[in-house]
């Protein structure tokens, strides 16, 4: 399942590294998410350990979902705009459908209302929506992953029947939108989407 999680974020060839430390670079400033000012190397240590540390699964991914110091990472050093947190909650996903018999090729990437979590298979929970993995949509917008995993993410968001976002009418969502449909890697991309809200003057 890391297998599959890793082929929605990372090309198959391996490019020279370009980033020395696993510290992720934002793909909406340029610069490290690693801010010494918000957190000491401590702070990391133990955040991280108590992530890893959680024995009850549930909790484990409601934690997953909300860290911020799991964003600072990356999933490789040869790709340093993929994100940690998102990569393991795409493993999360991965994993868990296949034990409910649902084959990859039925998969849907489903936009549901902010706050309405499913267990291990919820990737992104922001303040407006929130993003799934699943099979059932119960008649929720969504868009089918394709027969195999692959850096698709632009693809798939451009097929979601519906979109969250406003891009009739708000600037910051008809930018942050145009910006998803250029996007392939998955991981990235959810991560720039936590990040584009962060960032928002109007929020």
């Amino acid at each position: 399942m890391r297998r599959r999680s890793r082929g929605l974020s990372r090309s198959k060839s391996r490019p020279s590294p370009t980033h020395n430390d696993h510290y992720r670079l934002s793909l909406l400033t340029g610069e490290t998410a690693y801010d010494p000012g918000e957190f000491s190397q401590a702070t990391i240590e133990i955040e991280v350990s108590d992530l890893i540390g959680i024995e009850d699964a549930q909790t484990a991914h409601e934690r997953w979902l909300a860290s911020d110091v799991a964003a600072a990472f990356n999933e490789s050093v040869y790709h340093p705009y993929t994100s940690l947190k998102f990569h393991t909650l795409l493993v999360a996903a991965l994993l868990d459908n296949p034990r409910a018999d649902h084959d990859f090729g039925d998969l849907r990437l489903i936009v549901d209302p902010a706050g309405d979590v499913v267990p291990f298979r919820t990737v992104f929970n922001g303040d407006r929506f929130a993003l799934r993995i699943d099979e059932n949509t119960d008649g929720s917008p969504s868009a089918r992953l394709g027969s195999r995993p692959w850096r698709s993410w632009a693809s798939v968001w451009n097929r979601l029947t519906a979109h969250p976002l406003d891009t009739g009418h708000d600037k910051y969502d008809m930018t942050l939108d145009a910006n998803l449909r250029r996007m392939q890697s998955w991981s990235a991309a959810l991560q720039y989407i936590e990040d584009y809200h962060e960032w928002r003057p109007d929020r």
